[in-house]
């Protein structure tokens, strides 16, 4: 994310000079199809959304807000990044659109980790207080939670772009964040708060769906019809047919009575039946686990060694693994796409039909 730093004070970039290298040229091609597969996933996510009805729901509006996020970063960030890579990790472009960089790297980033949180939030809702879900803010809660998530992440980059970065002494040649605290605030606000907060909300979601669920099954199986006694006999409750020999005796050809009609359920249980969590709803559920998991797969490291990298100065930390980590975190934002494509039916038959045309 925008906490990257392409080199510590003894720098990527020291030892290698600018230029396309192998290494280089790996960085090149490497980025280039980064790019392109994040810009090209996460479009066809945005566009599913928009234009099939059956994936507008709150769980896929949050997935589009996160679409947005890796769409911009594509945009803004990884272009330059690649460069920089592409130049051995030395920056020789302004120190003023290297701020823009972390600026919109640590933004991006944040805005993404606050978008699961929020999905997190809206589901945990969702199935804890139904009925308040349901009655409350309708199609308006996401974009109210949208909106702040973004507000938040831009908070939070708001103070490299007051010039928290612009120390005496900086080295134009290196593009990193100066400032050791405000790593460690914008780790810590970014991720090391969010995710156990998120990991908390998503474990008694899903916790509480799982009971729904059970309720729900018990009660449909509990449901026997009402059998009647005997051949000729009438279901207890069912009014007497009138015959023209006998008024209290079922006509010859009546048979089997059927059953009496189930009375209205009470009020309190329409509110209940009411509170149904949808199924498409419950389905979209079950794809977050593995976009959650695939983000901390991938943006964990990057923040542990980043983290480190600030509270201890000293520690020996190869540059390389800076990268790699770095490359890590980015390739987060080709993932998603391909865990819709592979963990939800819905958006696995509006992909397909919507590469049909061109394969």
């Amino acid at each position: 994310m925008g906490n990257r730093s392409a080199a510590d004070a003894g720098g990527l970039a020291a030892g290698r000079a600018p230029g396309l290298g192998p290494g280089g040229a790996a960085a090149l091609a490497g980025g280039v199809l980064l790019i392109g597969t994040v810009l090209a996933g996460n479009s066809l996510v945005c566009a599913s959304v928009a234009v099939e009805r059956a994936l507008q729901t709150p769980t896929n509006y949050f997935i589009v807000s996160l679409a947005a996020a890796d769409l911009l970063l594509a945009l803004l960030v990884l272009p330059l990044f690649v460069y920089s890579e592409v130049q051995g990790g030395a920056w020789l472009l302004s120190p003023r659109l290297c701020d823009v960089l972390m600026a919109m790297d640590v933004m991006l980033c944040t805005a993404s980790i606050f978008n699961l949180c929020a999905i997190s939030v809206d589901r945990f809702v969702a199935v804890a207080l139904p009925l308040h879900y349901n009655s409350q803010g309708g199609a308006r809660r996401p974009l109210v939670l949208i909106g702040a998530t973004w507000l938040l992440s831009a908070a939070v980059a708001a103070p490299v772009l007051c010039g928290l970065n612009d120390v005496r002494g900086r080295d134009p040649a290196v593009c990193r964040l100066e400032d050791s605290d405000y790593v460690v605030y914008s780790s810590v606000c970014s991720f090391f708060l969010p995710c156990p907060l998120m990991l908390l909300l998503y474990w008694a979601t899903f916790r509480g769906l799982r009971r729904w669920e059970e309720a729900r099954r018990a009660k449909l199986h509990g449901r026997t019809p009402r059998r009647p006694s005997g051949p000729g006999l009438l279901a207890p409750g069912s009014s007497l047919p009138e015959g023209p020999c006998c008024p209290y005796c079922a006509p010859p050809d009546a048979g089997v009575a059927a059953p009496a009609p189930e009375p209205p359920p009470p009020p309190q249980a329409r509110g209940r039946r009411r509170a149904k969590i949808p199924g498409r709803e419950r389905k979209a559920m079950r794809v977050l686990p593995v976009v959650v998991g695939a983000f901390l797969v991938c943006w964990t490291p990057f923040f542990v060694v980043h983290i480190t990298r600030a509270l201890c100065p000293a520690c020996p930390v190869p540059p390389r693994l800076v990268s790699a980590v770095t490359w890590l975190g980015y390739v987060n934002s080709a993932l998603n796409p391909l865990i819709y494509t592979v963990f939800n039916a819905e958006f696995r038959g509006v992909f397909r039909r919507a590469l049909r045309p061109c394969c």
